[in-house]
């Protein structure tokens, strides 16, 4: 029996670190040939690798998603490796550098925000749309955004506003494109162990207990759960799912701020924040 993403052919930006590793490997697991758009060379080369060692189909190209042209060379990349595209995965982003008053960022702050967190996603989405529309059978376009999209975010509140617009940008597109069987939705991640939040070098050994607390779930996310919602959007078990967001957070946007006491009641009040 095939994978469930079996002949399909999935780019993947930031594809070789964290979630976007975890997406690349398990997309290539269930079939698909998969072209991992990647800045760094040792994480691009290494996830190749992993991928083509268990005899999976992968390239990976060495890109700066942020950078004019690219989102065109990703595609004709797939097209000349692969002969098609079917899913593109939309991950990279990143919160910015450290931590200011809205009123204290600079033009130029503003503009990195925006380039890592929207820009890519609507120029590499731009350039996969026409081979879809082309192909004529469907598709699956999946943006990784956060819960910091539908949450505040105090001294991140550009970075929160470009991952609200993948918000609106996935339904609109998803009901704009769903005359071609293309498919639009998003991911929105919380407390996941990543490159950028690396939950188990930040938590010491003397709180790993409070981590029930935090997360309703009981436990910090894997790149691999997130890669699991991944593939269930890119592929037909999805077949009927466009326009929404779905939270790999663990619990933490329905929770909204409550958090369980150890005499097993709930507080909103927290005395350790």
């Amino acid at each position: 029996m095939g994978g469930l993403l079996e002949g399909e052919v999935a780019i993947v930006t930031g594809g070789g670190g964290g979630i976007g590793r975890g997406i690349s490997e398990r997309f290539a697991r269930e079939g698909a040939a998969v072209v991992i758009a990647e800045i760094d060379p040792d994480r691009a080369a290494e996830t190749q690798l992993a991928i083509t060692g268990e005899n999976g189909r992968a390239v990976a190209v060495v890109v700066d998603v942020r950078e004019t042209g690219v989102a065109e060379a990703l595609v004709t990349t797939a097209r000349d490796e692969f002969g098609r595209v079917d899913v593109l995965v939309n991950n990279v982003g990143h919160f910015g550098g450290a931590r200011k008053a809205f009123h204290e960022q600079s033009d130029e702050e503003w503009d990195e925000l925006y380039r890592v967190n929207l820009g890519h996603v609507l120029a590499c989405t731009r350039a996969t749309l026409p081979v879809l529309v082309e192909q004529g059978d469907g598709g699956s376009i999946v943006n990784v955004s956060t819960i910091e999209a539908f949450r505040a975010i105090p001294t991140r509140a550009v970075y929160s506003a470009f991952k609200s617009a993948i918000t609106g940008l996935t339904r609109s597109l998803a009901v704009e494109y769903g005359r071609y069987r293309i498919r639009v939705n998003a991911i929105a991640p919380d407390v996941t162990e990543t490159l950028q939040v690396p939950y188990s070098r930040w938590v010491t050994p003397e709180d790993e207990h409070m981590i029930p607390s935090w997360v309703p779930a009981g436990r910090f996310g894997t790149p691999d759960d997130t890669a699991g919602v991944a593939l269930f959007l890119a592929s037909d078990l999805s077949a009927f799912v466009t326009g929404t967001t779905v939270h790999a957070d663990g619990g933490t946007l329905a929770a909204s701020g409550w958090f369980p006491t150890v005499e097993g009641g709930w507080t909103n009040r927290p005395r350790r924040p």
